[in-house]
């Protein structure tokens, strides 16, 4: 399959992002410049992590209107799969792409630690191959990565089984110490409606090599992987 990797001005973990795909799993990857038109034959696209035009006015929203996001928007209308990790999930929510926001953290300070995440669904893309309840270790590096959203958007959320990823501790239970940044309900990833976006904001590119501490994000990518060739062969 072919992947797209998008980078603004200020993302710094695109070439971490490229390098889990091309070199840990042999895919197709190319690097999307955020003042070009999206073109060409994509299966995923994937907004990385960083600090999009300097984070100023407020993370992701200015990212939003770079010219390359109207390819993106239409790309997840006719169902492209899109994984939005930190600065890209709030790229995605301040493109009205996912519900909800992310704000700063309930700390006031930059978090940089290993979480432990429960999967909560996984007919999805992003969750296809792996277990209702699995386990999952990942870092976070974020200073605005409180998910927020109001009562309504939380019960619709609920409603529609569109929270993926929760913070836990290593037993999988919810507790005040394994959220790192006072997220609502724990919420560490969410997808649309559609269930083809996906928003999270542990990193699962730095989680790509046991000789780096842990392969669990690989477990995302090939999640992803699967699907599209599922997709493209029951298509072809």
């Amino acid at each position: 399959m072919r992947w797209g990797v998008v980078v603004f001005p200020g993302s710094c973990d695109d070439q971490d992002v490229f390098d889990s795909l091309k070199r840990e799993m042999g895919q197709k990857v190319k690097f999307l410049w955020h003042k070009d038109e999206l073109a060409g034959h994509f299966d995923c696209l994937v907004l990385p992590g960083g600090f999009s035009y300097g984070d100023y006015l407020r993370c992701g929203a200015m990212a939003r209107f770079s010219p390359i996001m109207r390819g993106v928007e239409k790309f997840a209308q006719d169902g492209g799969v899109v994984l939005g990790i930190c600065n890209g999930f709030q790229i995605l929510c301040e493109a009205g792409l996912l519900p909800g926001a992310l704000v700063r953290n309930a700390g006031l300070r930059f978090v940089c630690q290993q979480v432990w995440l429960r999967v909560e669904e996984t007919d999805t893309p992003f969750t296809s191959q792996l277990k209702k309840g699995q386990l999952l270790r990942m870092p976070v590096k974020h200073g605005e990565g409180r998910y927020h959203a109001d009562p309504e958007t939380l019960e619709r959320l609920g409603q529609n089984r569109q929270v993926l990823l929760r913070y836990v501790n290593a037993k999988g239970k919810s507790s005040l110490p394994a959220n790192p940044n006072g997220s609502l309900d724990d919420i560490a990833g969410v997808c649309n409606e559609r269930r083809n976006v996906f928003g999270l904001m542990p990193h699962p590119e730095d989680a790509c090599s046991k000789l780096l501490g842990g392969d669990d994000g690989l477990k995302i990518f090939s999640s992803i992987a699967a699907a599209c060739e599922l997709k493209s062969g029951a298509h072809g």
